[in-house]
C-alpha cells in the first residue's frame, strides 16, 4: 500500500471520528432551538359555540362572599367573620342578583364580585328558602353588569348540552360543560326545601356553584345550580339546577313583596276528611270545607261542606283536578298550585254531588 493511501485512509478515519463526537454537539444545538408551530386549523363548531356562550355569559355571572357577625361573650366586641362564598347571576338593569338561599342563610352581610373583579356591598331584596331563591340589589354598574337572557325549561329535553358558570371552590368564573340527564326530579334540600321539576346534569357542579346559572346552547339561563348528590361533597356526575319557569315566578315576586306569594284558591280543607272521603264513598280528591268570602273560589260559586248542629256532615264540592292534574290531597293541591302564578286562571275538575264540572278559577295570594 502506497503512503498516499495510508494517508487517506488514516484521514477517512480521523474524519469519521471527528463527525461521530461532534454528532452529540449537533444534537444539543438543534434541540435548544424552538420547535416550529403545528398549524392548527379552525377551532370545532362545538368549540366557537363553548367560547361563545363563556365570553357572552361571563360578565353576568358574579362571585358572592357573605359575612357573618360574631359576638365576644366576654368582652361583647362584635366583628364579622368570613361565613362562605357561592355564585349568582345578574337579572335585570337594576341591580337585581339572584343566588340560592343557602348562599346567604345566616349571613349578616354579603358582597357581589362582578367581571371587573371589584367587590360591591349588596342587600337582601327577599328570600324564599321553600325554594332555595334568594334576590340581592347593588348598585347598578353600567357598562360591566350584564343582565341574563331567559329561557324557559317546560321544552327541555334529555340530552341537550348545557353550561354551568360559577365559582366552584373559591375559583371564579368557572365553566363546566355536559347534558341534562333527566327531568322532573324532586329534591329535598339540607334547608328542608323541595324542589318540583329540577333539572338533573352532568356538568360539573361543585360546592360553590350553587347559585350560578345553568345555560343552554343558545346561552339562555335554564335553570339555578342548586346541589350535588355526592357522598364526598365533590361532583359525582349528578347535580341539579332549579327549573327557570319556576325561578320566574318566585323572583318576580321577590322582587316586588320582598317573599314569595302563594297561590290559592280561597278555600279551606283538612286530609283527615280527604281520607274519610276515600273511605266511606271510594273518592279521591280535595273536599272543600269552606270557602273564604270574598275569595276566588267564592266568586267562582264553588259550595263548601255543610255542618249540622246534631253533628251530622255533608260534604260540598270535591276538588279531583287542576289542569288536568290530579290531587288526592291539600298537599298535592298546593303542589299543582305552585306551578301557577298570582292572577293566572286555572280550571277546577269537581265532583258536586253525582256530577262532574268543570269551574274556572283566578289564583289569588295565599296567606
Amino acid at each position: 500500500m502506497s503512503v498516499r493511501r495510508v494517508f487517506a485512509y488514516t484521514l477517512s478515519i480521523i474524519l469519521i471520528i471527528l463527525v461521530w463526537r461532534a454528532i452529540p454537539i449537533i444534537e444539543v444545538v438543534l434541540s435548544s432551538q424552538p420547535k416550529p408551530i403545528t398549524p392548527r386549523g379552525s377551532l370545532s363548531n362545538l368549540e366557537k359555540t363553548n367560547i361563545s356562550i363563556f365570553e357572552n355569559s361571563k360578565d353576568s355571572v358574579v362571585y358572592i362572599s357573605t359575612l357573618q357577625t360574631v359576638v365576644d361573650p366576654w368582652s361583647l366586641s362584635v366583628w364579622d367573620i368570613p361565613r362562605g362564598t357561592g355564585s349568582g347571576f345578574v337579572w335585570d338593569k337594576f341591580g337585581h342578583i339572584v343566588t340560592n338561599f343557602h348562599v346567604i342563610k345566616g349571613a349578616s352581610s354579603a358582597k357581589v364580585r362582578l367581571s371587573n373583579g371589584i367587590d360591591y356591598e349588596a342587600a337582601l331584596v327577599g328570600a324564599d328558602p321553600s325554594h332555595d331563591l334568594a334576590v340581592l340589589k347593588i348598585d347598578p354598574v353600567l357598562n360591566v353588569m350584564k343582565p341574563v337572557m331567559i329561557g324557559d325549561s317546560k321544552s327541555l329535553k334529555v340530552g341537550q348540552i348545557v353550561y354551568a358558570i360559577g365559582n366552584p371552590f373559591g375559583l371564579d368564573w368557572t365553566m363546566t360543560t355536559g347534558i341534562i340527564s333527566a327531568l322532573d326530579r324532586v329534591i329535598n334540600e339540607e334547608s328542608g326545601a323541595k324542589i318540583k321539576h329540577a333539572i338533573q346534569t352532568d356538568a360539573a357542579i361543585n360546592p360553590g356553584n350553587s347559585g350560578g346559572p345553568l345555560l343552554d346552547s343558545a346561552g339562555r339561563v335554564i335553570g339555578v345550580n342548586t346541589a350535588i348528590y355526592s357522598p364526598s361533597g365533590a361532583s359525582a356526575g349528578i347535580g341539579f339546577a332549579i327549573p327557570i319557569d319556576l325561578v320566574n315566578r318566585v323572583v318576580s315576586q321577590l322582587i316586588a313583596y320582598g317573599r314569595y306569594i302563594k297561590p290559592s284558591l280561597g278555600i279551606e280543607s283538612d286530609d283527615r276528611v280527604n281520607a274519610l272521603l276515600k273511605r266511606r264513598y271510594g273518592v279521591e280528591g280535595v273536599a272543600i270545607l269552606s270557602v273564604k268570602v270574598g275569595s276566588s273560589a267564592y266568586k267562582a260559586g264553588l259550595i263548601p261542606s255543610k255542618f249540622y248542629p246534631n253533628g251530622a256532615f255533608e260534604f260540598g264540592d270535591i276538588i279531583l283536578s287542576i289542569n288536568g292534574k290530579r290531587v288526592k290531597s291539600l298537599e298535592e293541591l298546593e303542589e299543582v298550585l305552585s306551578d301557577f302564578s298570582l292572577g293566572e286562571r286555572v280550571i277546577l275538575e269537581v265532583l258536586r254531588g253525582n256530577r262532574k264540572m268543570e269551574i274556572p278559577v283566578i289564583l289569588e295570594a295565599g296567606d
